[in-house]
């Protein structure tokens, strides 16, 4: 096994990260932000700390800034219906236009991580990072991250 694959993992994850934090900027909002529209569009009404854990996010730091983001109309809080102590978070309409401008703005980066391989690689590059998603991911968690 090449010793360098974790090492070149890690370096293609920052460099996306990267990538994303310099398209979402023109926006005018956040990455932190983004990426909480973001899964907030692929798995909605949850709690506040399964979205820091998501994020991987301190609870704090995800508060404040769903506070902020409260205040500007992009997400409510709603009361959980089992539970009256807590509140689930939700889209507003306003942030829906908010993620097609995110989704604009990041328009063709994935084109531009995968330039060069065949679709065909593609799809196995896709299955391959599954597997190795799965095999890191501690038994609890696979089914959020299944369903997430």
């Amino acid at each position: 096994m090449d010793k360098n694959l974790g090492w070149l993992m890690a370096d293609n994850s920052r460099l996306l990260r990267r990538a994303f934090e310099e398209r979402v900027r023109t926006t005018g909002i956040t990455a932190p932000q983004a990426r909480l529209l973001l899964a907030l569009e692929r798995a909605p009404g949850e709690n506040q700390a399964f979205y820091a854990d998501l994020l991987e996010v301190e609870p704090i730091s995800l508060c404040r800034m769903v506070d902020r983001m409260e205040d500007s109309g992009l997400v409510e809080r709603r009361p959980n219906p089992t539970d009256r102590r807590a509140r689930l978070l939700h889209l507003t309409k306003r942030a829906l236009g908010e993620i097609a401008r995110i989704r604009a703005a990041l328009d063709g980066l994935l084109d531009r991580m995968v330039e060069g391989l065949s679709p065909r690689e593609q799809d196995e590059l896709v299955r391959m990072l599954q597997v190795v998603t799965a095999n890191l991911t501690p038994a609890g968690e696979a089914r959020e991250i299944a369903h997430g």
